[in-house]
Order: structure tokens, then sequence, then C-alpha cells
């Protein structure tokens, strides 16, 4: 059996999860992402002070979990500090990459980045009301006018 590497290559992206009493899906956000954990990708989440079971079940399924003061921002900020990579992926706790194509995304990700200093996915919102698709498409045309990434 070979031996792990005791350098182990560094990570090309963090991707960083806030959360504050996810206990409901933060186990299922983290293992659609283990494949991406596998290749090296660093899985960092980062707690706001959940009161639930939200830290115990993301623990193994991350390669951090971080305690942070509440607030969304202050969280994005301290998975920033402990980032390794040199590209981040802010991801909310509730929120997926497209279901099998996780790998895709990353590349697309980093090409975007190779160009650009940021960049931003289009978003789809889940539920039964017809006018989501409608909310979406005007929420991605405003990222795309403003420059302004929302959730």
């Amino acid at each position: 059996m070979p031996l792990a590497d005791p350098h182990p290559a560094p990570a090309s992206l963090s991707i960083i999860i806030p959360m504050l009493n996810e206990a409901a899906g933060i186990q299922a956000t983290l293992t659609r992402l283990q494949p991406l954990r596998a290749s090296g990708v660093q899985l960092l989440v980062v707690d706001g002070g959940s009161t639930d079971a939200s830290v115990a079940l993301a623990a193994p399924l991350a390669d951090a979990v971080l305690s942070s003061a509440p607030g969304r921002a202050r969280q994005m900020n301290l998975g920033a500090q402990h980032a390794h990579a040199p590209a981040l992926l802010f991801l909310h706790a509730d929120t997926q990459l497209p279901p099998g194509e996780e790998q895709r995304a990353v590349v697309d990700l980093q090409k975007a980045l190779a160009q650009h200093a940021w960049g931003r996915f289009d978003i789809q919102l889940a539920g039964r009301s017809h006018w989501l698709p409608v909310v979406a498409s005007l929420m991605n045309l405003r990222s795309r006018i403003s420059g302004i990434a929302t959730g």
C-alpha cells in the first residue's frame, strides 16, 4: 500500500460555508462536496453559534469547523483567514453546486479566475412558486449589471 504524501500539493480552491443552525441540511450539503474534498479542495465550515447539532454533523465532513461570532460577513472573513488556497468559493449552507457537475463548476471557476479577480454563478431558486424562475432571472441580471453577487 503506498504511503500518503507527507507534503501534499496545496489546495487550489477553498470552499467556505458559513452556517447557523443548519442541522437539517448540512450533512447533505457537505456530502455532495466530498468528491471535491477528495480531489484536494479545502472544505471549511464556519459556525456562527449554532444551538443545534450542526457542528457535530459537519465536523467529519469538513477539513475544519471554525467558530465565529454570528454574522455571515464575520464568518466568511474568518473562513478566508484560514483558507489555504488562492481561490475562495463562498457557498451558503443551503446552497449546492449543480448536482453531478461539482467538478465541472470548479474547473469553470478556475478558468474564470484566470481572467478575472472574482466571479459568481447564476442562481436557481427551488420551490413551487411559478415566480421563482422570474425572481432568479432578475437576481442574475442584477448581478451581471451591478457586479454585486447575491447569495
